[in-house]
């Protein structure tokens, strides 16, 4: 970390426990905190914008709290076919949202936002990434949610879990190319989603 934020504490403006693991993988010192931020777009907004908004909310939400502190703010939105794929929360919702999203495409619009409370400076990123989905039978998408229940996910699958195995194995990165990925795809889709944002905190924070 450089000597300018050396003594800033790290927070992450979020509850998410795959965003929690995620940020524990930098090997870090960090605290979270919840930001209790509406998470809906707003009327007309484009997916891009409404990721990019929510997550500098975020950070801006616990600023008061961490005054002397590097504050991370995140948010993800997915589309398929140009509609907002929410949280299913339910196994019904679930269930239909595998449907919708069987043989399609879904494009996860990453972004995040490294808030220095003390500055004032913000840095943000925003990464788009197009993940495939295979064409799934009802009964493929009942023994998966009963395996795992994957309702607290946009798109109802994990990506750190058994839902690789409802994509297709390949993976279009932000730069318009395909990885071939035979026997883990879900792996090169996590590096463009989520990956982004850990690069360009070890960038900011590590340097």
């Amino acid at each position: 970390m450089s000597s300018a934020n050396s003594s800033l504490q790290l927070i992450l403006a979020s509850t998410s426990r795959y965003r929690k693991d995620l940020l524990s993988r930098l090997g870090l010192a960090f605290e979270t905190a919840a930001p209790e931020v509406h998470e809906t777009a707003l009327d007309g907004e484009q997916a891009t914008d409404t990721a990019a908004r929510l997550a500098l909310a975020k950070a801006l939400a616990v600023r008061a709290r961490f005054p002397d502190a590097l504050i991370i703010g995140s948010d993800q939105v997915a589309l398929c076919d140009g509609v907002y794929l929410d949280k299913p929360m339910t196994h019904a919702v679930a269930v239909e949202q595998l449907r919708q999203v069987s043989g399609r495409s879904v494009i996860f619009h990453s972004a995040v936002v490294l808030l220095n409370a003390r500055s004032g400076r913000i840095h943000s990123r925003l990464v788009p990434t197009t993940v495939k989905f295979r064409r799934l039978e009802d009964a493929e998408v009942g023994r998966y949610l009963r395996r795992e229940p994957a309702y607290d996910c946009a798109g109802s699958a994990k990506a750190e879990g058994l839902g690789i195995t409802d994509r297709k194995h390949r993976v279009r990165r932000p730069d318009g190319a395909h990885r071939p990925a035979p026997h883990r795809p879900l792996q090169h889709a996590q590096g463009g989603r989520i990956n982004c944002s850990i690069t360009m905190i070890s960038i900011i924070i590590l340097k």
